[in-house]
């Protein structure tokens, strides 16, 4: 890890430090962008801790199986529904601190006010009309599910299938929520509007 890298890096709330820098590529946070962040930070570090029921849930699904040789659909299918809620409301976590996967190799190298273009054209004609498309569809399918009280296909699987897929419909919304939280940081450097508040420090 470079000097820079050190240096640049920032404390997530579980005391873990980033090695990529600043969220949001260091651009200045705003009221509103604050409060949305703290929200989704919350949620993702509370849907962090749902690691250790998956744990319990394999640990005595794998007991019950090889030692009771009483195996259980229904705790195989709990533990991959929990893991699920976990990834699904993790998206938006990863958003704000700016660590999901960048394919473009040239984006740190250019200017902050070249980022915050780029960022402002992706996330305006690209992400968020996205989002809207998949929340519209998503949301329909969640709502026929549980019209039609969908369970698991399995004689002995869990029912309220709908509920998962509820929860995919709502991180959806909540990436949109980092989404306009980034967005508000970039209008912010480049036409300072909201009034930026710094360069943003999250916890």
């Amino acid at each position: 890890m470079s000097e820079h890298n050190i240096h640049a890096g920032h404390e997530h709330p579980a005391g873990l430090q980033d090695m990529d820098g600043p969220p949001a590529a260091g651009f200045p946070s705003t009221s509103l962008s604050r409060v949305l962040d703290k929200i989704l930070i919350i949620i993702g570090s509370w849907a962090s801790w749902l690691w250790l029921a998956v744990v319990a849930v394999i640990l005595t699904s794998v007991i019950s199986r090889y030692a009771f040789g009483a195996g259980s659909i229904a705790m195989e299918e709990l533990g991959w529904h929990i893991s699920s809620f976990v990834w699904l409301l993790g998206m938006a976590y990863t958003l704000v601190y700016d660590q999901h996967v960048r394919v473009d190799v040239f984006h740190e190298r250019l200017s902050p006010r070249t980022q915050g273009w780029i960022e402002l054209f992706g996330i305006v004609f690209l992400l968020l009309p996205f989002l809207g498309v998949v929340v519209y569809y998503a949301s329909t399918w969640s709502w026929g599910s549980f019209v039609l009280s969908e369970r698991s296909q399995a004689p002995s699987g869990l029912p309220y299938r709908w509920f998962l897929k509820f929860v995919m419909t709502a991180s959806m919304v909540l990436i949109a929520v980092g989404a306009l939280s980034r967005l508000l940081k970039v209008t912010a450097l480049l036409f300072g509007f909201p009034k930026p508040r710094g360069a943003d420090k999250l916890p």
